[in-house]
Formats: structure tokens, sequence, C-alpha cells
């Protein structure tokens, strides 16, 4: 099927419309009988994207966004109105509007400010770093008629919406991130510790180091009241997203084959995050008895949640 026809396809109302004031001749004459019987439909190109990614440091001046043209035998398009939804969700109900943008050009920009994703989520509170937001694009033709993910679709598996061929502009993305900058070394608050070797409310140590980018939590794991060092337990930490990735260590020896290493859960070893702006260390771990001389027990994804004081 042809992009022309997919776009007739699309309208909706057109089609009911034109399906009840249809005159038939010669016949019961099928008006889903020809594409020409449909009315217009409009959606937005793809041309380039403006950046992923929203400095929770510098939310004022951050941005994410898209560059965008109006397909060119579609309906003229007169306005984009911008929602967006933590996560994501094809549920209007759940999202909230960042903004009208005039359609003004054939490559019209599209841009959201962390200023402007905090107004719309009721306060800068309410934006938290590692979350993932989408912004949905819901357009207006010269028409009145309106367009969005959910009464576009992949209709009749065409795939206007999610398929590669189109590069439709109907979804955009941002992720928070928190760049890393040390020193975030200091004492710690436990928020959750699942290998129990604290329990929440106790404090411990966190240090720089050993390299630019890198924690040690050699005075978390292990609690020396249960066993010791056997390697530093180093997390290294990705400067501008804050993405934290713990290698596979011989981190600490509790006796009886209790020899424990642990490793990021995540692809290549990531964890999590260490937030130096809001102090804030989230990693998930696999603690696993398999050291020398370990029994081979495995406690599974282990989460370890800390927050600086």
């Amino acid at each position: 099927m042809n992009m022309k026809k997919l776009l007739y396809i699309l309208s909706v109302v057109c089609l009911i419309t034109v399906t009840n004031s249809c005159k038939k001749t010669g016949g019961d004459i099928n008006p889903l009988s020809s594409y020409k019987n449909f009315g217009v439909g409009s959606y937005l190109v793809l041309d380039s994207s403006l950046g992923q990614n929203l400095n929770y440091a510098a939310l004022s001046t951050s941005t994410v966004g898209v560059i965008v043209h109006q397909y060119p035998n579609g309906e003229a398009i007169t306005s984009i109105t911008v929602f967006v939804v933590p996560g994501s969700s094809y549920d209007t109900t759940l999202w909230k509007k960042v903004k009208t943008v005039n359609y003004t050009s054939p490559q019209t920009t599209i841009t959201v400010s962390g200023a402007e994703l905090a107004t719309a989520l009721g306060g800068a509170s309410a934006i938290k770093p590692g979350t993932n937001y989408t912004f949905y694009n819901r357009i207006t033709t010269k028409s009145g008629k309106t367009y969005d993910v959910n009464n576009t679709g992949n209709n009749s598996g065409s795939g206007l919406v999610t398929g590669f061929y189109y590069h439709s502009a109907f979804t955009f993305s941002a992720y928070v991130v928190c760049p890393f900058v040390a020193p975030i070394a200091g004492t710690y608050q436990v928020i959750r510790d699942d290998w129990a070797d604290w329990k929440p409310g106790d404090m411990v140590q966190v240090t720089d180091g050993p390299g630019p980018n890198e924690v040690n939590l050699s005075q978390v794991y292990p609690n020396p009241a249960y066993g010791s060092v056997v390697k530093p337990l180093v997390v290294d930490v990705d400067p501008a997203s804050g993405t934290a990735t713990v290698k596979k260590v011989n981190f600490g020896n509790y006796g009886g084959g209790y020899n424990m290493t642990a490793v990021g859960t995540g692809a290549n070893g990531v964890a999590g995050y260490v937030f130096s702006c809001t102090g804030y260390i989230t990693l998930t771990m696999e603690l696993k008895a398999d050291g020398p001389g370990g029994n081979g027990y495995d406690n599974g994804p282990t989460k370890l949640i800390l927050q600086k004081q």
C-alpha cells in the first residue's frame, strides 16, 4: 500500500462522513472499494533529533526535541500540541499538556526544556534523575481534524506510528540524567540493602576513586562485623549520565564458604546509577559465593540504595 492510500485510510472521521453520504449508482457499490472514497489524513515526518537527555542539574537550560515536516500529500497542519507522560502510555488521561507549537515551515522545530517539563508535571520536585519521559505530538490540520497515536495507530498493519519506513514523529522521548561530578565521598544513609549487611537507617561511608569516575564501596560491603575485604568494590560511573557499572569483583569473605563476588545485573555489568547532584546511589548486583573456596550460594539480584547525608 503506498503512502497516499495510507493517508486516506487514516481519517476515520472522513470515512464515516463519506460512508454515510455516498451516493450509490449501478447497484449496491461498496464504499470501501476505492481509496478515493476516503478523506485525506496527515502526519509529521521526522527530520532529525535534537538530543534525548535532560540535565537534572541544569533543567532550565537543558532541552530535548525534534525537527519535523508534514507529509507532503497530507492535509495541511496548522499546529502541534505536545503532551508528556512519565514512561510511556497511550492513555490520554495520564498525559500532561506541555505546549502548542505552530507549524510554520517545512522544517518545524519542537523543543521541550526541563523547565517546561517541570511546569507540565506540577513542579521540579516531580522530576527524578533516571526517569524516562515520552512526549506525544497531537497535530491539528487546517480543517480542524486532529491526529495522534490513538486515532492513527498502526491501522491495518500499516505501521505508520512505529514502522521505520514512514519515519513518523508522533512521539519523542527524554531521559533525565545527572552528570557525575566528583567528589561524592561522605556519610550515606542506607535506604535499602537486600544483602542485609546493614539495616535501613544505618550510616555508612562511601569514598572516591581510585579512578576519576569511580566510587569505592569497600566500607559498605562487606560490613566489617560480618566479613573482611578481599578486593575493593569499585563502581565505574559514566560522567555524562551517572550510569553505574560494577565489573565482577571478589569483594568480601564472610567465612564458611561465603566468599562473595558482585557484578551488575544489567548488560555489560550495568548496575544502576550514581547521581552526584542528589547524592543518591542505587545499584542492583548479583551477589554470589563463587570466590576461591566459595560454596556457590547465589543471592540473586540484590539492590543497594544509599542517600548522602
